[in-house]
């Protein structure tokens, strides 16, 4: 890898190279062995990370570790929701840059954790989010005074296109019959609302207005801290008033965990799927359904986006995906013109 130096030959002996300061310098081992050439060349290395380690710590003592406790320690402060999801990618950069000093992180480390983490097996949309989350660390760094400059980072890695899962009616119907009665009711929400899981399994009896006939999230249960408002129509009306009947004392939550668990949740969903012969799909994906539902019903974008909390329109065009169903209509739209016209 670049910055690693390299070995060669030249007649029975061989030689090192390496770089100080973006200054090449050259070394005979005075050995025809490549073995002693490789130990040579590694403690050249050595004592080059040790004189740079000497000058950035004149410059600054921080280490990855104090930047890591500052950006959780923002999202504490702030209230974010994604607090736990925070902590879990600073303790993946942990594994790779944990003691080392902030000032010594370069391009080359970044690299180096980007490739190690693919081979973990983790995707590319994972790392570059926490590659993103070692850049928020470093801003924090620098403007809290523990750093003054930044790396420059490697390009992101380039990530898969979005999910492109969403129910027909007849296949959100299948996998309705075969689900418990409590999961029926949280699919039926899901589906006719679009909003996301825990949107509608926090759901507490406080943010339904039956007066007025519309359910108000909570901006401090948003993931975009903005508040949104969702008419009961007749089919979220139903959900509400069948979970109006399992309704516990003193319990305030819509869907309460006597009811839904994550583990036994992920079970009956995927036995479901399987069992309607649509596996692989996710609870999620109601949402980009209602979002292109929304478009053929004729609901105006802006009013669609207000109904499923997307602030972007990019947001909203990932979710408001054309089905192959649709490109083949369009196909067939085009050849039916192409017959209508005049042969002459």
């Amino acid at each position: 890898m670049r910055g690693d130096g390299r070995i060669y030959q030249r007649g029975a002996r061989f030689y090192i190279a390496y770089s100080i300061g973006g200054r090449e310098f050259r070394e005979s081992t005075g050995s025809g062995d490549p073995v002693d050439a490789q130990r040579l060349l590694v403690e050249r290395l050595r004592q080059r990370a040790q004189a740079e380690a000497a000058v950035v710590a004149a410059q600054s003592p921080a280490t990855f570790d104090d930047l890591a406790t500052a950006y959780v320690a923002e999202y504490e402060l702030h209230g974010h929701r994604t607090l736990s999801t925070a902590r879990a990618r600073a303790d993946h950069l942990r594994r790779s840059l944990g003691g080392m000093l902030a000032a010594a992180i370069l391009a080359l480390h970044i690299t180096r954790y980007q490739t190690s983490r693919r081979a973990e097996g983790a995707a590319a949309a994972t790392v570059n989010r926490e590659t993103a989350a070692l850049h928020r660390m470093l801003v924090i760094g620098r403007r809290t005074g523990l750093l003054t400059t930044l790396p420059v980072f490697p390009p992101r890695l380039r990530e898969n296109p979005p999910r492109q899962g969403f129910f027909e009616l007849a296949e959100y119907r299948a996998v309705r019959a075969h689900l418990p009665l409590p999961y029926q009711d949280i699919l039926d929400f899901a589906y006719y609302s679009g909003w996301r899981r825990r949107e509608i399994t926090e759901l507490t009896w406080t943010e339904v207005d039956w007066a007025g006939g519309v359910v108000r999230l909570d901006p401090a249960r948003s993931k975009t801290g903005t508040g949104r408002v969702l008419p009961l129509t007749r089919a979220l009306r139903t959900v509400l008033e069948r979970r109006l009947t399992h309704r516990q004392a003193k319990r305030p939550a819509v869907f309460h965990r006597e009811d839904l668990t994550v583990r036994a949740w992920r079970r009956c969903w995927a036995t479901a799927c399987r069992a309607a012969n649509v596996p692989g799909r996710y609870l999620h994906d109601c949402r980009r359904t209602a979002a292109r539902n929304f478009v053929r019903a004729g609901v105006p974008e802006r009013v669609a986006m207000a109904l499923l909390g997307h602030k972007t329109r990019s947001m909203f065009d990932r979710y408001n995906i054309v089905c192959e169903r649709e490109l083949h209509q369009a196909g067939e739209r085009l050849l039916a013109y192409l017959e209508s016209q005049p042969t002459e």
